[in-house]
This record gives structure tokens, C-alpha cells and sequence, in this order.
């Protein structure tokens, strides 16, 4: 993270003042960025210009984070957009609040934006800092595996967010697969898979992708949790989404599509 009048203030420090001069222009660089919202070079060089710098608003972060998860392992899948819809669902998102999301979704798979200001601001919110975090681990299970980038990630946006390590570790233990649960994609066979998403042998591509988000709809654990459904029922919806999403995984890697 590049914080220009921090660099600017130790520089200007340093040639007048040597090291206690660099000290303190650092600590007044500091408070210029976060004051002004300065995550790079080219946030000040708008400020000299009068405008405003690109920042990520609260109400577009959720989904700028979840768009950087997608994108995090270089390619964005299906049920990664599936997952950024249930979380539209799930936060009963209006027509045009969902044109906003998705246009939030495709700046973080762009990458463009800062996030640790965004986040920082949110410090201090404990419930609100929680339900962004259980959404960024839904959506890095969403694919039935949170890689290491992706738990990097979430950890790192944790910390912005003023929460340990092992307490965002610990948000994430609530979507991880049971350790007896098996690996769908990797034992059963394309028959099986199709049973599983309950379409007939020989179905074209465009039925089966249409039974599997009409399965996902159906099963997801996201519209327990707002209906105040026991855990035990959200962890079986979780399951069986899991399961979907494995099958899924199957059909398409057989039949050659994405």
C-alpha cells in the first residue's frame, strides 16, 4: 500500500531534519492520507485538481470484496456468481441496488480500487465487520475449496477491520466441509452427477446450467439464515449446496463447457 503524503512528509522530513525530522513527517503524512483518503499517487495527483480520489464507498465494499475473492485465483466461475447473487438475495437488494452490486462485483474482479481505508472505516462495528467477513468465506467456499490466497485475503481484510487472525479463522470454520463429508467431484461418476441435479442423460448445456441455479436458489443456506433457521439446517443447506456445486463441477468438466 503506497500512502503518498506519508512518503512525501518522511522525504521532506529527512532532507530538513534528518531522522527525527523523517519521524515526524511521517506521523503528519499519515493523517493527510486517511484524512483525505489517499491510497496512491494518483488519488493526490486528483486532490491537487480539485477532485475527489476513486475510493470504495461503504455501500459498494461488500461487493468490491467479493469480486476480488472471485477473481483472486484468476478466474471467475459460475458459482462465484451465484454466490454474489444469494448475497443479493440474502441482503434483499432492490432492482437498482442490484445494477449497483454488480458493478461493484466487476471493480473488485478489476482490482483497481484500495481497499484498507474502505475496510478501516467499518473498525469499531463489531456485527457489521462479522457479516462482511461470513460473506467473503461464503464466497471463497463457493467452489467447495478456500484456497490460500483466498484465506490470505480475508485474514488481511480482518485486520484492516480490526479483528485477529484467529477470530476471522474462526468465522471461517462455520462454512468449512465436515471432515466426514467426501469430495463429490473426485468420487462419483457423470451418471451420478446428473442424479444429483436431477437432469436426464443427453440434456443439453443450457437445461443443465438452468436445473443447477434453479437447485442453488432452492438450497441455499443463506435464505435459512435470514428465516432464523436452526444451525443444523443451515449446515445441512450448506452441505447440499456443496454437493451442487461438486456435481456441477462434474457434469461440466465431462460436457466441456464453463
Amino acid at each position: 500500500m503506497l500512502w503518498p503524503a506519508t512518503v512525501v512528509g518522511a522525504t521532506a522530513g529527512l532532507a530538513l531534519a534528518s531522522i527525527p525530522g523523517a519521524l515526524l513527517g511521517i506521523l503528519l503524512g499519515q493523517v493527510v492520507d486517511r484524512r483525505m483518503a489517499l491510497e496512491s499517487w494518483a488519488d493526490l495527483r486528483a486532490r491537487l485538481k480539485g477532485a475527489k480520489p476513486s475510493g470504495v464507498s461503504d455501500q459498494d465494499l461488500l461487493f468490491v470484496l467479493l469480486g476480488r475473492l472471485a477473481k483472486s485465483d484468476g478466474q471467475v466461475l459460475e458459482v462465484h456468481i451465484q454466490q454474489a447473487r444469494a448475497e443479493m438475495q440474502r441482503l434483499q437488494l432492490a432492482d437498482g441496488e442490484q445494477r449497483r452490486a454488480i458493478e461493484a462485483f466487476t471493480r473488485g474482479k478489476n482490482a483497481q480500487d484500495g481497499l484498507r481505508l474502505p475496510l478501516r472505516r467499518q473498525r469499531g462495528q463489531q456485527v457489521v465487520c462479522e457479516e462482511v467477513l461470513r460473506s467473503c468465506w461464503r464466497m471463497a467456499w463457493a467452489d467447495g475449496r478456500a484456497t490460500s490466497t483466498e484465506r490470505e485475503l480475508i485474514v488481511l481484510w480482518g485486520k484492516w477491520l480490526g479483528l485477529s487472525r484467529d477470530a476471522v479463522v474462526a468465522l471461517g470454520a462455520e462454512f468449512e466441509p465436515r471432515s466426514k463429508s467426501t469430495n463429490l467431484q473426485s468420487s462419483v461418476n457423470y451418471e451420478q452427477a446428473l442424479r444429483v441435479l436431477n437432469v436426464p442423460h443427453g440434456s443439453d448445456v443450457q437445461t443443465i446450467k438452468n436445473a443447477y441455479r434453479r437447485l442453488l436458489s432452492r438450497h441455499h443456506p443463506d435464505k435459512l439464515v435470514g428465516a432464523g433457521a436452526s444451525p443444523a439446517k443451515v449446515r445441512e443447506a450448506t452441505e447440499k449446496t456443496r454437493e451442487l456445486h461438486s456435481a456441477y463441477a462434474v457434469v461440466r468438466e465431462q460436457r466441456g463447457f464453463r
